[in-house]
């Protein structure tokens, strides 16, 4: 094997996950180690919940996401979610759709087709995506959750020719399922700006992915049952430790799938954002205890991708009568 370990460092990859565990010295721009995300804050109602809790609790919430994507928010919604993030100083990442689960294809259904899943299927189903990441900007949010690599490629291009906002943020989520240095440093290389990690590495592969790549990594700290359903609590410190900079992210397991959500369960979305914001204080006492110097960032920080609500939001399109 000594053969491709050694091509391996020579393109600048880690040549094995490492048995000594290196502490990261790379870091957010404000020069913070870990940010907190609560993931799966589908709708207005969720996130005031969400952020009522965490004044409750006095837990710093740097990112919300959602997982229902942009197009199932009407423009009035879009507005307020992103209202309430940018009084805040925090970042909103709304889910980029559709994609193939959510298409009339069979094969994400079919029992091997869980990769395909999370992909866009077909150039139309491509526009459709790149649309609602334009319509979600518009309404002045700035980090979208990307699945495919052919979507991140287009769209980082589209942000650099000026067809999405300059401070546009690409959020890879969990479900493009990369999991070692080579194939996440190309995510990085095409326009990523911070990459969720599968949810089983281990943390010396989580060290040789730190290695390869500078973004953010995302990583759940309790996943969802259909991503693993882990409980990764008291690996926190070392996280930290090892994968900085590093957005600590609180699922629940034992938890309905409530994608994709809307008014049929808001107080299903309202009651799980609660308990997620109460995991992410369990998160933060493990912190204080065993990694007590370890640095995050305040609320509006540098590198946080916060909604700028424009004064004046387009007219969504209706059909001629």
């Amino acid at each position: 094997m000594e053969r491709s370990r050694t091509f391996l460092h020579s393109l600048g990859l880690p040549s094995r996950d490492p048995g000594e565990l290196p502490s990261s010295t790379k870091r957010f721009p404000d020069g913070a180690q870990y940010r907190i995300e609560i993931p799966s804050v589908e709708g207005v109602e969720a996130t005031e919940a969400v952020l009522d809790e965490a004044d409750a609790r006095g837990v710093v919430v740097h990112r919300l996401s959602q997982g229902s994507g942009g197009m199932l928010l009407t423009r009035t919604e879009l507005t307020a979610m992103a209202a309430l993030a940018e009084a805040r100083g925090v970042e909103l990442s709304l889910f980029a759709r559709p994609l193939a689960a959510w298409d009339i294809g069979a094969a994400s259904r079919s029992p091997g087709g869980g990769p395909v899943a999370a992909q866009a299927r077909g150039t139309d189903q491509l526009v459709y995506v790149l649309e609602d990441i334009r319509r979600t900007a518009e309404s002045g949010i700035r980090s979208v959750l990307v699945t495919d690599l052919g979507v991140l490629s287009v769209a980082s291009a589209m942000r650099a020719a000026g067809e999405l906002p300059a401070d546009l943020q690409f959020k890879i989520s969990v479900q493009m399922g990369l999991a070692n240095p080579a194939s996440i440093r190309i995510a990085q290389h095409y326009g990523a700006d911070t990459y969720n990690v599968p949810t089983d590495l281990t943390l010396a592969q989580l060290a040789a992915i730190r290695a390869a790549v500078d973004i953010p990594l995302d990583l759940y700290v309790e996943a969802p049952d259909e991503l693993g359903g882990f409980v990764r609590h008291f690996e926190i410190a070392e996280i930290v430790r090892i994968a900085a900079p590093v957005h600590l992210k609180f699922g629940l397991c034992n938890a309905p799938n409530i994608y994709p959500s809307g008014s049929h369960l808001t107080s299903t979305a309202v009651r799980l954002g609660r308990e997620r914001v109460r995991r992410a204080e369990l998160g933060a006492e493990i912190l204080a205890r065993y990694a007590p110097d370890a640095v995050t960032s305040p609320l509006a920080a540098a590198g946080l991708a916060v909604p700028t609500v424009p004064t004046t939001v387009p007219d969504e399109p209706r059909s001629a009568t």
